[in-house]
């Protein structure tokens, strides 16, 4: 049994949950959404919005809650199934501990001979840097990054463990990516941190801008599409999913598991919430927020966004209030 496997039974005890439908010896080695579980996977049910999907999801075991009404099914049932599945993402997914050397280029990280790294830069174990890379001084590599050829990183960037990039990615300073998504159960009246064990991948081409942050997956990767351009100052959440060619400009913020078709432009300001998608060749207007999916073409812009024609109507609306408003005043007078 893998180091970090645990049998159904014992994470019973430990969650203080109750078995219905799985063999008390079932092992499990970790943790999935839904859609991705299979036998040796433990998911979990919070949201009755998402029982068909545990419906017909192929994981070993279901954490969810007394009032789910899923029959037949491997099941742990347990008040809090969403703090429970934290738990278990903790004890199945330990964050290890890091590969430090003595040298600030650690023996098993790997450089191709051409790759030109400056003073200050830090690269972690089992990394690797490809071919006409550069990196300014004070970058910091973690553990199990790859970057692809051709890439620069400028100074002060910071790539958390297992982080990929692809070919001809540039990074500008001070950006940091694979950071913890924001991620908390409230428990007892504490906000307890939810365990991030996902990644970062970037893809080709991909321009990041100054002071930018992606964090990673709380499961899963985070992902850039290739040849999208991030300005400064943006902050991408954990599990977004930006596609390709996409224009993501400054001080916008997208939340988590939110994603974006290709051509997706995010004027500046933009907010997006989460879990929700923008369809390819969408515009989202400055200062903007949108709150729902909107389909493939959309143009949108206001407080929240909706249809830029419509915004621009409600706003000649508004203006030709104080007007109207006098008029009322002079001629009840």
């Amino acid at each position: 049994m893998s180091e970090h496997a645990l049998k159904a039974q014992e994470l019973a005890d430990r969650l203080g949950g109750t078995l219905q439908d799985c063999p008390p010896d079932r092992v499990f080695t970790e943790v999935l959404p839904l859609d991705e579980a299979g036998p040796s996977s433990v998911s979990f049910l919070a949201n009755p919005k998402y029982e068909a999907k545990a419906r017909d999801s192929k994981a070993g075991l279901v954490l969810v809650d007394p009032q789910a009404k899923l029959k037949g099914q491997p099941l742990l049932v347990l008040m809090n199934p969403r703090w429970g599945f934290a738990q278990l993402t903790g004890w199945l997914h330990p964050e290890p501990e890091p590969a430090w050397s003595t040298s600030p280029i650690h023996p098993s990280a790997a450089m191709a001979p051409d790759a030109r790294i400056a003073p200050g830069v830090t690269l972690g174990a089992n990394t690797v840097i490809g071919a006409r890379c550069v990196l300014h001084p004070g970058v910091h590599i973690g553990d199990d990054c790859v970057l692809g050829e051709d890439c620069e990183l400028f100074s002060g960037v910071v790539l958390y463990r297992k982080t990929r990039l692809g070919a001809r990615v540039r990074i500008h300073a001070n950006s940091v990516l694979g950071s913890d998504g924001y991620g908390y159960e409230l428990v007892n009246g504490r906000h307890e941190k939810v365990p991030q064990v996902g990644w970062v991948e970037v893809e080709d081409d991909v321009e990041i801008g100054a002071c930018t942050t992606v964090d990673r997956g709380a499961l899963g990767p985070t992902r850039i599409g290739a040849g999208t351009k991030v300005d400064n100052l943006v902050q991408i959440a954990h599990n977004v999913h930006i596609g390709q060619h996409c224009l993501i400009i400054s001080q916008t913020g997208i939340s988590g598991s939110t994603s974006m078709g290709d051509y997706v432009t995010l004027a500046g300001k933009v907010g997006v919430v989460g879990h929700i998608h923008i369809g390819s060749r969408s515009i989202v207007g400055g200062n903007s927020v949108v709150a729902k999916s909107l389909p493939e073409g959309s143009f949108v812009t206001g407080y929240p966004a909706r249809p830029h024609r419509e915004w621009m109507e409600s706003q000649a609306a508004l203006n030709r209030l104080p007007g109207l408003l006098r008029k009322l005043i002079s001629k009840k007078d």
